[in-house]
């Protein structure tokens, strides 16, 4: 996966998703759960390529950068709870989409919490 479309589109199949554009630039796309507000995806190009970052426990967070040279350490977000994917499509599809499962779970709303 290397198109922001084809990201997008992949983001949207998660419940409560829809996209923003939150910032005065256009190169941030921010994949947002309406349950909660909280965004799952940051979206954006960076040093000719497409970027997204996404969150995963800590100890997910090393794992994925261990295994993908693609993935480092976030760009611009908590190194310890955020990673970033460049989308040079050298991370599987199939990967990238349980990265993004992750990333969404862990922005829902948090159990035992008082509404």
């Amino acid at each position: 996966m290397t198109e922001r479309t084809q990201v997008i589109a992949l983001c949207s199949t998660f419940p409560y998703a829809y996209e923003d554009y939150p910032f005065d630039d256009p190169n941030w796309t921010v994949m947002r759960r309406r349950d909660t507000r909280r965004g799952f995806a940051w979206i954006f190009e960076r040093e000719g390529k497409l970027w997204v970052n996404l969150k995963a426990p800590p100890e997910t967070v090393q794992f994925w950068i261990r295994v993908f040279p693609a993935c480092l350490p976030a760009y611009h977000m908590n190194k310890t709870h955020w990673f970033s994917v460049i989308l040079d499509g050298s991370v599987p599809d199939a990967q990238l989409a349980q990265m993004i499962a992750e990333s969404h779970a862990l922005c829902g709303r948090k159990t035992g919490r008082a509404d």
